[in-house]
């Protein structure tokens, strides 16, 4: 019988690199959008500092964040409460999120889910950075060296420091810039500058009109609005009365919480003049339209009109002109980021999310219907105009507030969700009015022409003394002229 003999086991080293990190972490993310993941870790920090106290009209009142960049380095000074001590000793400064996290910030409406935004960020702007944070209870520093990167130690250079009289917050000052981003930085050609502060005004829009301040080299970033059509809460008795009002949609799915609200933006439905220059490419009437996606007051998409947003698909129509004056936004609410419908760079919606792909039906069901009153009325505006006059524009979340009870329906899960754990779901749909029934000619009939734009501004100019008012106005205004003429 011949003897076995065990082979002694073997290893191959399989331990990653920093520099193979680096390289990935910072390759596939723009310079705008690394900046904003150190905003998000300042609005982390706001979460924790105000827990249990949400619920005010203005939570991130008094805290702010003041970004500042030249040829010298990058700096981010907050005030937003500070990184907690074991925060940073386990979690902060580790490449991702361990798999047993840091569960006190499942407690908050965080957004950061993987653990990389702050080093994926320091990494794609410079060699050498410095974070300093001070809390109610403890201060600390951590410097980040360009020879780090090159050694096979994975642990930072970590130091307790005397509180200051400052408030509690956190700077990261980025030096050794890259050559690419100095370039970003300093040159004249660059854009940074006004993308950064576009970007900042959007997805920061919910947080900033609840307070938060954040200035870009001293100059402070103004929130962009949005706010929906309607005609008060004393209209809305009936789920039968005809209304100009949103369409709006609230459950919880899982644990996350969804609100969608959906309707028209602006008064004017569009007419033939902006849809032609919206084809011509001269005018861009329709950029506040489409959907904007939230988590967690974060915007991660903002007014889209592609099939992203179900645009084009499900018997709704792709994204027209036509349809400019039509906006919506859900909100996606939940304590643990993980179950968000969001990518990794948090500009983006994860697509594979079941709960974006069950609250999708609903968009599209809201975005069907006001395509259908814009269709219905377009042949019709002096009629349309007469109806919109007496709406006026509102919060979204005020709106939502106001809808009584007894209009709501309660809505029955969609057959193809993988999950039965949806609770609280309801939807509001308003009666939107619709053209009269009866003959064209009692509706009325479309009268086209073209005329050059200066023969039009100088008609414009004679009858209204503003020589800017739209095409169609003036043209129907020409015709009521004549018609009293000839009557």
């Amino acid at each position: 019988m011949t003897e076995s003999r065990t082979t002694p086991a073997m290893e191959v080293d399989a331990s990653p690199t920093k520099t193979f990190f680096v390289d990935m972490l910072t390759r596939d993310i723009e310079l705008e959008d690394a900046i904003l993941d150190l905003l998000d870790n300042c609005i982390d920090g706001i979460q924790r500092t105000i827990k249990g106290r949400e619920a005010s009209d203005k939570p991130y009142s008094g805290f702010e964040a003041k970004i500042s960049f030249s040829e010298s380095g990058f700096k981010i000074e907050d005030n937003c409460g500070g990184i907690p001590l074991e925060v940073a000793q386990n979690y902060a400064f580790r490449m991702g999120r361990p798999q047993n996290g840091n569960e006190n910030d499942l407690s908050i409406n965080a957004i950061g889910t993987y653990g990389i935004g702050m080093k994926r960020a320091i990494f794609k702007m410079g060699r050498s950075s410095k974070v300093t944070s001070q809390t109610a209870a403890d201060s600390f520093r951590v410097n980040i060296s360009p020879e780090w990167v090159d050694l096979d130690a994975w642990t930072l250079p970590f130091e307790l420091i005397e509180r200051t009289n400052k408030d509690n917050g956190t700077t990261i000052e980025i030096t050794d810039i890259r050559e690419s981003i100095r370039e970003e930085f300093t040159s004249s050609k660059s854009t940074l500058n006004n993308s950064l502060f576009g970007k900042i005004a959007h997805y920061y829009s919910y947080i900033i009109r609840k307070g938060f301040g954040v200035w870009i080299n001293n100059r402070k970033v103004e929130s962009s609005s949005f706010e929906l059509l309607w005609e008060g809460e004393h209209k809305i008795s009936s789920s039968s009365q005809e209304i100009i009002a949103p369409y709006i949609y609230t459950s919880k799915y899982e644990e996350v919480s969804i609100e969608l609200i959906v309707g028209f933006y602006r008064k004017n439905i569009a007419t033939e003049d902006e849809i032609e220059q919206e084809n011509e490419g001269k005018r861009t009437s329709s950029e506040n339209a489409g959907w904007t996606i939230v988590c967690n007051d974060r915007v991660v998409v903002y007014c889209d009109k592609t099939r992203l947003t179900g645009w084009g698909e499900a018997k709704v129509p792709s994204y027209h002109p036509q349809f400019i004056s039509i906006a919506g936004i859900v909100h996606f609410r939940c304590h643990d980021p993980r179950k968000l419908p969001i990518t990794t760079t948090k500009r983006g919606l994860d697509l594979s999310s079941d709960v974006y792909l069950y609250t999708k039906d609903f968009m599209r069901e809201g975005l069907k219907l006001f395509i259908d009153y814009t269709n219905k009325w377009k042949n019709d505006r002096p009629q349309e105009q007469e109806i919109v006059k007496n709406t006026y524009l509102t919060d979204p979340n005020i709106i939502l507030s106001k809808v009584p009870t007894e209009v709501w329906t309660n809505t029955k899960k969609r057959g193809g969700a993988k999950n039965t754990n949806i609770v609280d779901e309801k939807y509001y749909k308003p009666s939107l009015p619709l053209p009269d029934k009866g003959s064209q000619i009692d509706r009325g009939k479309s009268i086209r022409f073209s005329r050059k734009p200066n023969e039009v501004k100088i008609v414009s100019g004679h009858l209204f003394g503003d020589e800017d008012r739209d095409a169609n106005e003036v043209g129907n205004e020409c015709f009521e002229i004549i018609l009293k003429e000839a009557q």
